[in-house]
């Protein structure tokens, strides 16, 4: 490994050992803050993980973190933004979902999905909702993600760029390989990966769905990163 990859290790051990050490409180006030202001953090969680996602993609296809015309500050904003609107749809989805299946007939649905206890209903509600999260919301954030960054890169990673009009029926023809995206990214990783992965999210007590929720906002920007580059 290359020093700069020994600093990213150092960073992340000194970002991650608070929420080990009890005696500072961060862990605690982390879960208050994400009570209490949900979107707010829903912002620097996404801002910060799935960035560095497609910061680990670059770094595997080019073998630096960064580069000229990336825009890490402006992908932050991106993602930011995203992670405010990822928490909002699962936030309608966990509501709505089980109140569909009980339209549908399974009446205590609800209740099932809320119980503490792990049983197969529960299992059942989660992936319903992972499945409906993924088929219905998931396809159109991930394509104004491509389109943002496409938008990042043509205007050299500038946060001046960014704030630019996006040529949206230009990216949408020309720009988007709609082949990867469809082929790879809908038809692949949606059904393999994020209905798995959310549903485990849905069953997980509400701290750590924080938790794993954000993670996932890493692995989200390298599937997507090395996606966006597929030959």
């Amino acid at each position: 490994m290359k020093r700069q990859d020994w600093i990213t290790i150092l960073i992340i051990v000194l970002v991650l050992a608070p929420f080990f050490i009890p005696a500072t409180g961060f862990f605690e006030w982390f879960k208050a803050s994400t009570a209490n202001h949900p979107f707010t953090m829903a912002f620097f969680k996404f801002a910060i993980l799935a960035t560095f996602g497609e910061m680990l993609a670059l770094r595997i296809r080019k073998g630096v973190y960064n580069e000229k015309g990336f825009g890490i500050v402006p992908r932050m904003m991106v993602w930011g933004f995203l992670g405010m609107c990822i928490t909002m749809a699962m936030m309608i989805f966990k509501s709505g979902v089980p109140a569909f299946l009980g339209a549908l007939g399974w009446s205590n649905a609800g209740a099932v999905f809320g119980a503490a206890e792990l049983t197969w209903g529960k299992v059942g509600v989660a992936f319903a909702v992972s499945v409906l999260m993924n088929s219905i919301f998931a396809p159109v954030m991930m394509t104004f993600h491509k389109c943002t960054d496409i938008h990042i890169t043509e205007n050299g990673g500038t946060v001046r760029g960014l704030l630019r009009p996006m040529k949206m029926r230009e990216i949408f023809s020309t720009k988007i390989n709609w082949d990867v995206q469809w082929n790879l990214v809908f038809k692949k990783t949606i059904p393999l990966f994020w209905f798995p992965a959310h549903t485990i999210t849905f069953i997980l007590p509400p701290t750590f769905q924080v938790l794993f929720a954000a993670l996932l906002g890493v692995a989200l920007g390298l599937i997507l990163a090395l996606a966006g580059n597929k030959k």
